[in-house]
């Protein structure tokens, strides 16, 4: 069953059951990740020509400049790019999204949770929550509306170049496990579905959090100590899916790229190869099953 079919069977039962407002919504998967950019013509090359995403709208400031323009991986996915890097020490992660049935009931149970949130009509036309996390990332929670760009535009500006057809996971840098599993887990619904290390029996350094209504995950990268730019570029990054590493990695090098690492097995047992745009900020191809036995622990349905 596609994405839009379950969302559509999703919000159907949840309006017949005559859910509580206070009850969570469902939340069905990744929606975007926003970074930033010093630099809008690479990455225009690096997310467009090399990766093949097509840029399928922007939108404007009030005095005519580009705030953000969106690469899309699917009609429910996309790559946002705010052209707003101010220098090298500043973050490259503007914020992670993830796609809920019902914004305005995410924002009631929010406020019954004791978590603050601002709720939002955005230009593109939907509407989204917005919270700070334990480590002051900012995480929305979008409903896509009738109307929005993204809606009229579904069906459109999906060519084949495209490297992947899938964000899979985003990531970023969790200082202290306990407050993230309080907002996420116990307040959220998130739950690990696997953890691994640099070390077999070190602490975990990396934590997979799926989505409660969904397959797509959130992962904490741990252990994290006064990050570099370019580490947490590396910490702060999204996962695109595959079904082989090796045809991705030679369709890339025929376009031209130049790729620092060739792929590798990692921790997880998962074929990867790790690409950085032109500000560190990592894009991860990853194929969806292990090919051999991962450390640390072993995946959960």
């Amino acid at each position: 069953m596609n994405r839009s079919k379950l969302i559509f069977l999703i919000a159907l039962g949840m309006a017949l059951s005559g859910a509580a407002a206070a009850q969570r919504p469902p939340i069905v998967g990744v929606a975007h990740i926003a970074l930033k950019t010093d630099d809008l013509a690479a990455a225009r090359s690096f997310y467009g020509k090399y990766l093949g995403m097509e840029e399928a709208f922007n939108l404007s400031k009030p005095d005519g400049g580009l705030e953000v323009t969106f690469f899309k991986v699917n009609d429910r996915q996309y790559i946002e790019v705010f052209p707003e890097l101010k220098g090298e020490t500043e973050d490259r992660l503007s914020h992670i999204a993830f796609e809920t049935t019902n914004v305005q009931q995410m924002a009631d149970y929010l406020a019954s949770r004791g978590v603050p949130a601002t709720l939002r009509t955005l230009p593109d036309g939907n509407r989204s929550v917005f919270i700070k996390d334990p480590d002051h990332h900012t995480v929305e929670f979008v409903q896509y509306m009738p109307g929005s760009l993204e809606i009229r535009n579904a069906g459109k500006f999906l060519p084949a170049s495209r490297i992947s057809e899938r964000l899979g996971h985003v990531g970023f840098t969790v200082s202290d496990r306990a407050a993230a599993d309080h907002l996420f887990k116990d307040i959220l619904g998130f739950r690990e579905v696997w953890h691994g290390g640099f070390k077999d029996d070190g602490p975990p350094d990396w934590v997979a959090m799926r989505v409660p209504d969904g397959h797509d995950h959130l992962e904490y990268m741990l252990n994290v100590r006064n990050p570099s730019p370019k580490t947490l570029g590396v910490m702060n990054h999204l996962c695109l899916g595959v079904p082989s590493v090796e045809a991705s990695y030679k369709a890339l090098l025929a376009r031209g790229m130049k790729i620092a690492e060739p792929p590798k097995i990692g921790r997880d047992g998962k074929w990867q190869l790790n690409l950085y745009d032109p500000n560190f900020t990592r894009a991860e191809l990853m194929e969806p099953s292990p090919v051999q036995k991962p450390c640390c622990s072993a995946f959960l349905e």
